[in-house]
């Protein structure tokens, strides 16, 4: 039996770059998460009788979420479900699935790499039939419908059984409870020769992987470990935890500095690498080398050719704006198409869909190509094993040859967490009011060159997005990024990124924030960050 509730709106359910992120609390509200999710079913049409994918990344509140999505879906008129064993879908495994399945379009229950628990974060996502992200134009309508909304349905049935896989119908509607890494998995052999990352396995190459306790534990297990043959004892943390053992699953330097302590002791391991809550993000360690998110996007794409999926070369490559200009040159190098995208991976899906581009890339340690519609870490690091594979050289040598060729960009991100909102306001709104003005400005030894606020036209729908971040350029090729972050819960999060291009292989060993000296000074001088928020400090340096 379906049945319809009355429910009031909620002023708060404005989804961000990544769909709507609250507190657990929150969403525990009476109504505040049926009515997020009918709002979702409001806003779309013609998917009577269609496929629905539902998944999570295993956090706190996930299993309780699916069974309500699974009998509001039923309720208003879906077909079918497909939902991962246990509640567990990575979100790139959501997204082949959405697309080999043919589905409607997907919910991915999940707040990627903020902390999970009780009183931590939970979120909701709603992926469109090309398996990415929603676009503005469906998260405006969402947003728009959640402020009138007054009723959600949902069916009247029995818990389903997520631990066990199989088809079950329910309400009407069929429900399959599919293995989550089996699709994923075969799909990376296709892209990737096993063979040869076996053959270097076997000869003593050693991998370690921080699964952090989140999402990829198991397709780590099974694709690392079972068809790879990575030893067991490497993969670290590969059991989903609702808080993630108690830590962010942020694939960075703080957050995984276990595994970055081990890549820069005297026995480390030939290759280190982790991922993030919802398995989309990377991190990359070399013995005794870090390779930047955007220096691995560059070094993806320079490589890319040696891995079987992608032998023909790539259509173009494509970067959210905060992300350094190193893969521009690999681009213009390859003689193929190169996009600066606002952040948020659905900007990089009209240009896959549309074939002008087949690797992308962001800052914040998301990379991909054109196999799914999201952003994928497993996938960045089999690529790597990959060219590891091919090259038959150490990451520190193919990070120095690639400096080489192309040049080294420093760059750096420092995070001011949960900053008042409205202080982070004032400060982008005061920064704005300078751009006009700032083209010639001189600060230390720096000088603007020119500053704006970042408009982006998409040349596949002509679509326009503005206000993405502010821009400063400086004489000399440095460059400053201020733009607030759209994954947080709490507050404000302003990030300022900072890149200095150094063509010079002589100075290609300094340490990245005494290169950055000067940047780091400047960010200061023209915006007033201690003055404005209180903070003499970043939260976090990335």
């Amino acid at each position: 039996m379906n049945r319809t509730i009355s429910v009031s709106p909620f002023s708060d359910q404005k989804p961000g770059t990544s769909g709507l992120r609250k507190k657990v609390p929150v969403f525990q509200k009476t109504g505040y998460t049926e009515a997020f999710i009918q709002s979702i079913f409001d806003s779309l049409d013609g998917f009577e009788g269609k496929s629905l994918v539902i998944g999570g990344d295993g956090r706190f509140y996930n299993r309780e979420v699916i069974q309500t999505a699974i009998r509001m879906a039923a309720a208003n008129g879906f077909g079918r479900v497909l939902v991962g064993q246990g509640g567990i879908l990575s979100t790139p495994a959501a997204s082949h699935l959405i697309r080999k399945t043919k589905a409607f379009g997907g919910l991915i229950l999940s707040a990627s790499h903020n902390p999970g628990g009780p009183t931590e974060d939970f979120g909701i996502k709603y992926n469109i039939s090309n398996g990415g992200p929603a676009p503005e134009k469906i998260t405006e309508e969402i947003h728009a419908r959640s402020q009138v909304i007054d009723r959600y349905m949902i069916a009247d049935f029995d818990d389903v059984d997520l631990d066990l896989i199989g088809t079950f119908e329910a309400g009407g509607m069929a429900i399959e409870v599919v293995d989550p890494v089996s699709d994923y998995a075969d799909l990376m052999e296709t892209l990737f020769d096993f063979d040869a990352i076996r053959t270097m396995v076997a000869g003593g190459f050693k991998v370690a992987f921080d699964a952090m306790h989140a999402v990829t534990g198991p397709y780590a297990s099974e694709i690392l470990v079972r068809r790879i043959g990575v030893d067991p004892a490497l993969v670290f943390n590969a059991t989903p935890l609702e808080d993630f053992g108690g830590h962010h699953p942020d694939p960075n330097l703080v957050h995984a500095k276990a595994l970055y302590d081990l890549m820069m002791g005297p026995d480390a391991p030939d290759f280190g690498a982790a991922s993030d809550g919802d398995g989309d993000r990377n991190l990359i360690i070399g013995k005794g080398v870090f390779v930047t998110p955007s220096d691995s996007l560059a070094m993806l794409a320079a490589n890319a050719h040696l891995a079987p999926g992608y032998k023909d070369g790539l259509k173009g490559i494509a970067r959210s704006m905060p992300t350094s200009g190193a893969a521009d040159r690999v681009a213009a190098k390859l003689g193929v198409e190169m996009h600066e995208t606002p952040t948020g991976w659905k900007f990089f899906g009209n240009l896959l869909d549309a074939g002008r581009c087949t690797i992308c890339g962001e800052e914040s340690a998301g990379t991909g190509s054109d196999h799914v519609r999201e952003k994928d870490g497993l996938w960045a690091v089999l690529l790597w094993l990959n060219i590891l594979a091919a090259r038959r050289q150490s990451v520190k040598q193919i990070v120095e040859d690639h400096w080489a060729e192309y040049g080294r960009t420093y760059y750096s991100r420092h995070d001011y967490e949960a900053i008042e909102t409205d202080k982070a306001n004032e400060l982008m709104a005061a920064l704005e009011e300078t751009l006009d003005t700032m083209a010639g400005r001189q600060t230390g030894s720096m000088v603007v060159e020119r500053a704006d606020s970042f408009t982006y036209h998409d040349p596949v729908d002509g679509s326009v997005s503005r206000n993405q971040g502010i821009r400063i350029f400086f004489e000399g090729g440095s460059r400053l990024v201020f733009r607030l972050s759209g994954t947080g819960t709490s507050g404000a999060t302003l990030r300022v990124y900072m890149e200095r291009y150094e063509p010079d292989s002589a100075r290609h060993d300094q340490e990245t924030q005494a290169a950055l000296a000067p940047l780091i000074e400047a960010a200061e001088n023209l915006a007033g960050i201690a003055g404005r928020t209180g903070r003499t400090a970043p939260t976090v340096i990335t």
